[in-house]
Parts: structure tokens; sequence; C-alpha cells
């Protein structure tokens, strides 16, 4: 996102007797969040050491009017709020209660499933899905799909607290509408808990990706997406050009594993991922570089020579 845009994302939203508190010291107790909230009303519930780094927190009050005062005085407040000599920052949660393993929908856990309203499916790319969610913690996968509810996305974290996070920031709310095409209106996100724990990935692509696994297969949908054919002026069909190359390797005599191809193919420029596989009775590789000219550069320099003396694979 651009600077300053994640600031304001956060922060644009309505009262709630939930709010949503940051730059907790790390492992902060119930007692010391309780001690900062208790002279603007009665704490209700609590919930501590939220996030990735454990260094966030929700208190629930037990009026609105109660959250609004503490919010309303340390805006106004030349003395910032503190705990341990740390600045706590202090917003309101799109929530209006803290919700705790009440019911399956909302068991937490790690796995988040979100409905994106108002959209189709190829108007939010996976891209733009992980950078929203990427906010709150790393995204270990994503999974798109269509179902009778619309368009949705499993969204895997590494843990429940950073989930939750997520969840109680988003829920509710739309993704930015520079992120999105021109045609679209806006884009609001229902989201609840998911029972998966672990998604199973199969293929990097435009609708599922795994950022923990650089070796798996990528589909011919995440180089290419959707595109239409491009005509040459003989009239023949261009190959659409992309920063990954298909290599097919014939007269396998040797061995040729991921390293050998890296060596082969880093001659050229940055190698960023590999993928192996067979086909046909052949072997397959991807190669995936930053740039397209790059890929270009590779793709004429190797296509048709051998890796190995004498001839073989070629």
């Amino acid at each position: 996102m651009p600077p300053g845009s994640a600031t304001q994302f956060r922060y644009t939203q309505t009262p709630s007797k939930v709010l949503h508190l940051r730059n907790m010291p790390w492992e902060c107790t119930e007692e010391e969040l309780v001690d900062l909230c208790k002279p603007f009303g009665r704490v209700v519930n609590t919930m501590c050491n939220v996030g990735a780094n454990r260094n966030q927190a929700f208190v629930e009050f037990a009026d609105q009017n109660q959250a609004i005062s503490m919010v309303s005085y340390y805006a106004s407040s030349s003395e910032p709020a503190q705990v341990r000599g740390k600045t706590v920052y202090i917003q309101y949660s799109n929530r209006q209660e803290i919700t705790n393993n009440k019911g399956t929908g909302d068991s937490s856990g790690n796995v988040l499933l979100v409905t994106f309203e108002g959209v189709q499916p190829n108007d939010v790319t996976i891209e733009v899905i992980h950078l929203v969610f990427s906010a709150f913690g790393f995204v270990h996968k994503i999974a798109t799909f269509e179902k009778a509810a619309g368009f949705q996305a499993l969204i895997q974290y590494t843990d429940a607290p950073t989930a939750l996070e997520a969840k109680n920031s988003l829920d509710g709310r739309s993704i930015p509408k520079y992120l999105l095409p021109e045609h679209i209106g806006a884009c609001h996100m229902r989201i609840t808990f998911s029972a998966h724990k672990d998604l199973n990935i199969k293929f990097q692509s435009h609708r599922s990706r795994d950022y923990t696994n650089p070796y798996l297969p990528v589909n011919q949908t995440a180089i290419e997406g959707i595109v239409q054919p491009t005509v040459g002026p003989d009239g023949k069909v261009k190959e659409p050009e992309s920063n990954v190359l298909l290599a097919s390797i014939e007269n396998m005599q040797y061995a040729v594993t991921v390293d050998v191809l890296h060596t082969v193919f880093s001659a050229f420029g940055a190698v960023q991922k590999i993928a192996m596989f067979e086909k046909n009775g052949g072997m397959q590789a991807l190669i995936q570089y930053p740039d397209i000219t790059t890929a270009a550069v590779a793709k004429q320099a190797l296509e048709g020579h051998c890796i190995y003396d004498g001839g073989y694979c070629t």
C-alpha cells in the first residue's frame, strides 16, 4: 500500500464499545490492560497478546459511551496512553463485542473464510487479497473459489491470534478503491473462521497460492492469467511473453536436478523459482525470472542447446 494508506485504512471506523489497542508491551497482562481502561468505565471483557508480535489487545466496555470517552480523551490529550512506558495507540474495533469461542462460526482458528460482496471473481486478484491481509501478519496460503454466497477465499495465517486480529480489523470493511478496477463501486468483506487448519494447495495459480513452498508446480494460469492470443503481421498466433519459461528437456541421458537448472539459467539473471515435473513421458520445468526481458534473453540463448556435452539433455 502507498505510504500512509494503511493508517488511514484502519482508522476510519465508527464507534464501538470494543477498542483495539496497538503497541502494547510484549505479553501485557489483563490487569495492566484493565488498569489503563477502568478510569473511563466498566471493562467487561479483554483479549491480550494478540497478533504475531503479541503486542496488541482488545478491550470491551459495558457501554459504548465509555469507549468513546477513552478514545476522545487520548485524542485530545497531550499525554499519550502508556503501559510500562510504551505509547499505546487506541482505535475503535469494528466488532460490537469480543467473541471468543462462541459457537462454530466464531471459534478461533488460523484460517479465515472471506466473502467478497459486490464483485465478480476476476475483479479482485489474488495479489490484492494478499496485500490487504498481509498487513496483519505472514500469509501462508490463499485459495479462492466461487460458491452460492459469491466469490470467497480461504486465507491461512501462522496462528489463530494473527487471524483474529485480521478478522476483527477487516470484517465488514471494504477493500480500498485504489486496489480495485475502476468499474467497481465497493467491495465489502464478510469474514468468519474456517474449520480448516492447513490448506492443501496443489498449484501456484491465479486462484491459489502457497507462499511457503517455492517448489510447488506453477499452473499456466499463474503465468498468463486470462490472456487473449496475439496475432502477428504474418497472421500466426504469437507466443505470449512472460517472465516464466517452460523448458522441455529431451535426450535425458544424465540426471537433471533443480540445482543443475538453477546453475544453467542463473547465468542470465536472478532465478526466483524453479518447478520440475513429468509430462507426456518427458521432463519439463518452469523457471521464473523477475522480469520478461531477462526471461527472453535466457530463452534465446538456451533454446535448442544442450546441458551436457555430446548432445545430451537438450
